[in-house]
């Protein structure tokens, strides 16, 4: 989109200023209607976070990002329990933070354009580990855990407890991850290595359905992001031999078909985790044997290639969990 600069604006005459009298309000598609409400409810200024997950032990510290700026994460405050292994996602103000190890069903959520500790939210039909989330802008999504195929929904503006939404195709969903576009959710369905991916519509219930193949069956833990139209996995690793992988895979969340690759983590790392606006992926954290990393990085969504770095997080963490007020599921 082009800049439209005006240095001045006159009469037809040139001499003086634009006056306005008489009834001052109007209404129309071109007018411009300035926002309402309290500041903290408009949402949308592309904040990433990162929360729990393991940092030598479980923790239930926050951290935030910038996703248009590149620097280190602050933090943002602290959820109500200490865990690895949680899922993650938001609208445009509120984020969502479920389940953990050891198994938990709880759900905290946060209000994301301010700092502060989390509230309770309602909780999950099960104890949930090890399984992912998405959302539109309406509706939370959480699939699958250890051996169990089912999926919980949410609306994220309420609270309250979580209903069954249906199930995915694989039994065993421990480490998938997942990312949306506004109207359809799309899950990389790990547990023992498969490269199996499904989908559903985010605004129905139901089982879910065959998308396509990534391009190569990997576990523990592929990073899910997405803007409107393309979702990102990366990391995680291969088996026989096992691998620690660097790469990350598309796919064109309103098509099906097989995922193709991107580009390159700049460190082979699992239990990565991934937040977006509509224009980056961010993938912060991870783990290889022995070492939890606090690296972030960042790639352009419409684009291929190798990640960049951001910056760093406050600690050296894996298995967290990530979202954002700007990501693929709210729409660009």
């Amino acid at each position: 989109m082009s800049d439209f600069r005006i240095d001045q604006i006159t009469n037809q005459a040139g001499t003086a200023g634009p006056q306005i009298a008489g009834i001052t309000t109007f209404s129309g598609s071109s007018g411009l209607v300035m926002p309402s409400g309290p500041t903290e409810y408009r949402g949308g200024r592309g904040r990433g976070l990162f929360g729990m997950g393991y940092i030598g032990s479980g923790t239930n510290i926050i951290e935030y990002i910038t996703i248009s700026t590149t620097g280190n994460a602050l933090d943002f405050g602290d959820l109500s329990q200490t865990k690895s292994w949680p899922s993650a996602c938001a609208s445009s103000t509120r984020g969502l933070f479920a389940g953990g190890y050891t198994p938990s069903n709880v759900i905290d959520y946060i209000t994301i354009s301010t700092t502060g500790n989390s509230f309770d939210f309602g909780d999950l039909t099960i104890d949930r580990y090890q399984n992912s989330a998405l959302s539109s802008s309406t509706r939370g999504l959480f699939c699958g855990t250890y051996k169990v195929s089912s999926v919980d929904y949410v609306t994220i503006s309420t609270l309250g407890n979580a209903s069954k939404f249906g199930d995915l195709t694989q039994a065993d969903t421990r480490y998938n991850q997942s990312c949306a576009s506004p109207t359809r959710g799309v899950v990389f369905c790990a547990g023992p290595p498969t490269n199996t991916i499904n989908f559903f519509t985010i605004a129905t219930t139901g089982n879910a359905q065959d998308f396509g193949d990534l391009t190569q069956a990997r576990i523990e833990s592929h990073g899910g992001c997405s803007n409107s139209v393309r979702g990102l996995f990366a990391g995680g690793v291969t088996t026989n031999p096992t691998v620690l992988r660097n790469n990350i895979d598309y796919i064109t969340i309103a098509s099906l078909g097989d995922a193709q690759d991107f580009g390159d983590l700049v460190t082979a790392r699992q239990l990565v985790n991934a937040c977006s606006s509509s224009t980056r992926g961010v993938f912060g954290g991870g783990y290889s044997p022995g070492t939890n990393y606090n690296i972030i990085e960042f790639v352009t969504i419409s684009s291929t290639g190798n990640t960049s770095d951001f910056g760093d997080l406050l600690f050296n963490r894996s298995g967290a969990a990530a979202c954002s007020d700007a990501h693929g599921g709210l729409g660009d």
